[in-house]
């Protein structure tokens, strides 16, 4: 305060002087904190050694304040100093944002970044203000009308201020009404159907289409111009549109005022300018037709298709421009297409960005624009696509630049975003159904960032136990011949999963290589080596090998069915049971099983061709183009096993919308054997059920189950005793002599103690049951499948290029040309038939993570044969559906 009043009396003493113009021999500036003083002398008009005068300080003060740090100017003068006493505005501490939820507090503070209001900036009230409308407005572009924000200014210590700004979002306005007047041709139905605003509907909560932007009306409106324009309304034209809003500000009211006019046809076609390219090449692509109605798609398309044909030429820069002159007359429109084809343009330099890990190489071995070659917008648009399809990347964005210097050079910058291209696995763990589980997997589709496929994994449980070891080199030789081979060695106990009992304990060995015959096609060959041996467990069904068979602990005894009699232990009676020596034809006839007939160890020599063609935009979660592969594989003729395998997959994506796509997908195999073999190996057989197959089935349970196998009935205990020492003790079968024998039928009617499920008694042979609780899928030598996807958006979710969410439809099923007999209870085995196709529908969801595809799905069973296993939740990790 005293220092304050000091300044005033100097002040009024130095009036008189001030008011009188002055040399100014220096300048002192006082009150500066936060404020540096170069910003201060660089605003002042006055510098040393120049005279000031009254106008003077009064331009000093104005551009003083015009900098916006000053709250409160003084000057004075000392001799023929000029002294600036400056009050600077508090600096802003912190900004707080409080109520907003329909807009993101980083986006609300993008916008007051924009403004330079941010934590450290020198407040500035009419800023403030400023930037509180132009929140709102955001509000107010999002259709809440009614949304206010209100910035309060708090003091802090050290002249510095805190700013809470509160929110109050207010409502969404909806869109009451939707009304288009002068419409005659088309209704109001046709015309909403292509608008982006709609009144409520059920689905308005996901797509907010029925919330009023200024912006999706203005995009409404072009659309509804387009519409008419491409069917030859050319004098078409939107009046006026008028938008209302309701007094609470909750509701929109919309009109749209239109004059259709008349259809115009196409009376000519010319073609100006240079084209460069032959006129007769380029009306092949003109869309057009003399005597037709106009159609501005039409013209604008073959614009576009006659800039393509320039650029592919190497006139990237060509402009071409349709121009339609009306004929008002008779209705009648002459289209004229300029073509400026400007200079012939070549590529200097590719140059690849965002690649932190994969090399450059495996970029610049998929482009198709060479450097130093003329500059085809084909080529390098197939070079993105090429890119896209290897998986590796997230996304991928293409721009040209021209040289400086030159007006015929350009620059191709391809930007890539790299994604995970593999899967990394690791577990220790017990569950009840494969016991302990240890494994280590790594599969990784560009290795070390070389472009080459490698997997290896060692995985040991109760089920599998498994080495392997792949590797894949895509550019083999640089022209595109791919090689890989693979070893591996595996046991398996099918027993344990939703496959009959068996197990296979394998090793091989394969060499395949590649050849691309298109842009989009290759085929294939390779060739293997592998070795299996069968062991059939307790339950084998009889397609693997015949029951019943005799058992090892038996005697090869018999006893009737009469001596079969209950013996009571309390009651003991001394008495031996007779017991006959079993001969062959009271053994039951049997067909025999494919290890009956083939034997239980193979050895073979393989081999595989294969064929793709791949349009698809990207290689993991796919929007668009097909894919198709046929895969044939056999085993070499001589080998111990013959037989051939043929499978087609296949996939087509469909845009319906611009959010939404259909995807169609197959699955079609067929497998026999030739040769000494008559059928295909059960063990090589097609199974479904399951992700990749038919959802909301459990794994590999659709299809044929394995007959259910026969055993032959015996005691099994002692039906009597012998006390041989005569001490009233029963004794021990051991020592008896009394062993389990096999009980030969009598009377097929009589049941006496033999127990167990289906019964076949024939008089003289050996008894036998079924053992019906094992029935599991042995899988079938044919498959069909088929799936119908729609790719549905994400709501709330901003980047979705690693995440889909689909609703589909799934049918399918493995069936058999082998069934068995009636008389051998096969279930679920049926030739190929529609009527026996399982079907299911239900929603999916995966995402790409850092360790591999996550995915999930909720379906539900649409039809269903007897004995299908349904799964409706199921779960996925590390691959996709």
């Amino acid at each position: 305060m005293k220092r304050f009043l000091v300044l005033f009396v100097l002040l009024v003493i130095a009036a008189p002087s001030l008011a009188q113009s002055f040399r100014v021999d220096d300048i002192r500036l006082e009150g500066l904190q936060r404020v540096s003083a170069s910003p201060v002398f660089a605003a002042l008009p006055v510098q040393v050694g120049e005279v000031i005068d009254r106008e003077g300080i009064r331009e000093t003060i104005r551009s003083l304040f015009a900098t916006g740090f000053f709250s409160g100017i003084q000057i004075a003068r000392e001799g023929n100093v000029l002294i600036i006493v400056l009050k600077e505005r508090p600096s802003i501490k912190s900004i707080n944002i409080d109520g907003n939820k329909a807009i993101k507090t980083e986006q609300l503070t993008e916008v007051m970044e924009e403004n330079d209001m941010r934590e450290g900036e020198i407040l500035q009230q009419d800023l403030l203000q400023g930037i509180t409308r132009e929140l709102e407005r955001q509000y107010v572009s999002r259709a809440r009308y009614g949304a206010s924000v209100e910035a309060e200014v708090s003091d802090e210590p050290n002249n510095m201020v805190t700013i809470d700004i509160q929110v109050d979002e207010g409502k969404s306005a909806r869109i009451k009404h939707l009304n288009i007047v002068g419409n005659k041709v088309f209704s109001d139905k046709e015309l909403f159907s292509f608008f982006e605003l709609t009144t409520s509907e059920w689905n308005s909560f996901f797509t907010s289409s029925d919330q009023y932007a200024k912006e999706k009306l203005t995009g409404d409106i072009e659309t509804l111009e387009s519409y008419y324009l491409n069917r030859g309304y050319l004098d078409f034209e939107v009046l006026s549109s008028q938008v209302s809003i309701s007094p609470d500000k909750t509701q929109v009211f919309i009109t749209l005022n239109v004059k259709e006019g008349e259809v115009y046809r196409v009376k000519s076609i010319d073609i100006a300018g240079d084209p460069i390219i032959p006129e007769s090449r380029l009306r092949r692509v003109v869309l057009l037709r003399d005597g037709e109605i106009f159609s501005q798609k039409d013209m604008t398309d073959t614009s576009e298709y006659v800039t393509t044909m320039m650029g592919n030429s190497g006139y990237t820069n060509a402009k071409v421009d349709g121009i339609p002159a009306k004929n008002e007359e008779d209705h009648t429109v002459d289209v004229t297409f300029f073509v400026d084809p400007g200079q012939r343009v070549y590529v200097r330099r590719i140059n690849f960005r965002g690649n932190t890990k994969t090399s450059d190489e495996v970029l610049r071995r998929e482009m198709r624009q060479l450097e130093g070659a003329s500059a085809s917008n084909s080529r390098i648009e197939q070079s993105k696509v090429r890119l896209e399809r290897l998986g590796y990347f997230k996304e991928i964005q293409v721009e040209t630049t021209d040289v400086p210097g030159t007006d015929d050079l350009i620059d191709v910058d391809y930007n890539v975003e790299e994604q995970a291209s593999g899967t990394i696995q690791a577990s220790v763990g017990y569950a009840q159904t494969t016991g302990l589980n240890l494994g280590v997997s790594v599969q990784q589709n560009n290795w070390l960032g070389t472009g080459k496929q490698v997997s290896f994994g060692v995985n040991k449980n109760n089920y599998q136990t498994l080495y392997n070891y792949s590797y894949q080199d895509p550019y083999f030789t640089p022209d595109g011949v791919s090689r890989g081979f693979s070893a591996y060695y595996r046991t398996r106990d099918y027993s344990r999963i939703n496959v009959s009992s068996y197990s296979t304990d394998a090793y091989g060995v394969d060499v395949n290589f590649g050849y691309p015959i298109s842009e989009i096609s290759r085929v294939g060959f390779g060739v293997g080596f592998i070795n299996q041996k069968l062991r059939t467990g307790s339950y084998a069904p009889q397609e693997i090998i015949s029951s019943p068979k005799l058992d090892d602990f038996t005697s090869m005894n018999y006893i009737l069915q009469s001596d079969n009699v209950p013996f009571d232990s309390s009651q003991p009676v001394e008495f031996s049971i007779p017991t006959y020596a079993l001969t062959d034809d009271q053994i039951q006839e049997t067909v025999p099983g494919f290890i009956d007939r083939y034997g239980d160890e193979f050895s073979s020599a393989t081999m595989s061709f294969n064929w793709s063609r791949v349009t698809l935009n990207r290689g993991i979660l796919a929007t668009r183009g097909s894919s198709q592969r046929a895969f044939f594989e056999a085993t070499v003729p001589g080998s111990e096993m013959e037989y051939y395998k043929l499978t087609y997959t296949g996939q087509i994506f469909f845009p319906l919308t611009r959010a939404f796509t259909l995807r169609l997908r197959t699955k079609l195999g067929y497998g026999d054997g030739y040769g000494d073999m008559d059928e295909l190996p059960f063990f090589e057989n097609y199974y479904a059920g399951g992700f990749g197959s038919v959802r909301g089935f459990e794994r590999s349970t659709l299809g044929p189950r394995g007959s259910p196998p026969w055993a032959y009935s015996t005691t099994s205990e002692p039906t009597g005793w012998t006390d041989l020492n005569r001490d009233g003790q029963v004794q021990p079968v051991e020592l008896s002599g009394l062993v389990p024998s096999y009980v030969v039928c009598e009377d097929p009617t009589w049941q006496g103690s033999v127990s167990g499920g289906l019964q076949r008694c024939e008089p003289g042979k050996i008894m036998s049951s079924a053992t019906q609780a094992y029935l599991r899928s042995i899988g079938g030598n044919i498959i069909s499948e088929f799936s119908a996807e729609i790719i549905l958006p994400i709501p709330f979710i901003e980047d979705t290029r690693s995440m889909q969410l689909v609703t589909f439809v799934d049918a399918g099923n493995a069936f058999s040309g082998y069934c068995r007999p009636d008389d051998f209870e096969q279930l679920n085995c049926h030739e190929f038939g529609t009527e026996h196709l399982s079907s299911s529908a239900g929603i999916g969801f995966t995402w790409i993570s850092g360790f591999g595809p996550m995915t999930f799905s909720y379906s539900v069973p649409l039809h269903r044969n007897e004995n299908d296993q349904t799964e409706a939740f199921q779960f996925s990790f590390g691959t996709g559906f």
